[in-house]
């Protein structure tokens, strides 16, 4: 009888055992793999797994948290580098939700209030864009904890037009800096 491997009691043929059987416990070991892979994929495993690079927790270069973030101790060089768009539905109160994405997008129909949740926690520098297109003659309104360059928010874009703005935290949304990076973009 085959002893087997401790995680997933795959058979290992018997030393100096039935020659024949050795086909038979292959195969059955790699139908086991097949089906515990189910279509992963070899980045998926590695991404997966990405906890286990380096010999030990303090030389670990690239390390993933149980929220999905992972975080390098070292210089990132990026052949491409994307940030994610979100299209947020217009209302009289829009969430900027930090955890959804970085690039921000907004048509107005009314009058609006803005939010801005789930920033990293402080230690951790965090940025935005926002394009608002103006669907109207609308007011905007912003947190209390945007400090505005020249102290004062710019006006809205008037109708038919885009403002970009961008802000940044680094105290975990405490004091946002906000600015405008472009106006009146048709």
């Amino acid at each position: 009888m085959p002893t087997t491997t401790t995680n997933y009691s795959w058979n290992k043929p018997t030393v100096g055992g039935d020659e024949d059987a050795w086909g038979g416990y292959l195969n059955g070991n790699w139908d086991s793999l097949d089906t515990l892979l189910g279509g992963v994929t070899s980045v998926e495993i590695n991404y997966n797994n990405i906890t286990t690079l380096g010999t030990s927790e303090a030389s670990k270069a690239v390390t993933a948290d149980a929220n999905g973030d992972v975080l390098l101790s070292e210089e990132l060089k990026a052949k491409s580098y994307n940030e994610t768009y979100v299209s947020l539905t217009a209302a009289a109160t829009v969430d900027v939700d930090c955890e959804t994405g970085n690039v921000f997008a907004l048509t107005t129909d009314q009058n609006t209030t803005f939010t801005f949740s789930n920033p990293p926690a402080s230690g951790t520098a965090f940025g935005f864009t926002i394009k608002i297109t103006a669907g109207g003659t609308h007011t905007l309104t912003w947190p209390a904890s945007v400090d505005w360059a020249g102290g004062t928010a710019p006006d809205a874009p008037a109708s038919g037009e885009t403002n970009v703005l961008v802000f940044i935290t680094h105290d975990g949304g405490t004091t946002w800096y906000g600015f405008q990076g472009g106006a009146a973009m048709a």
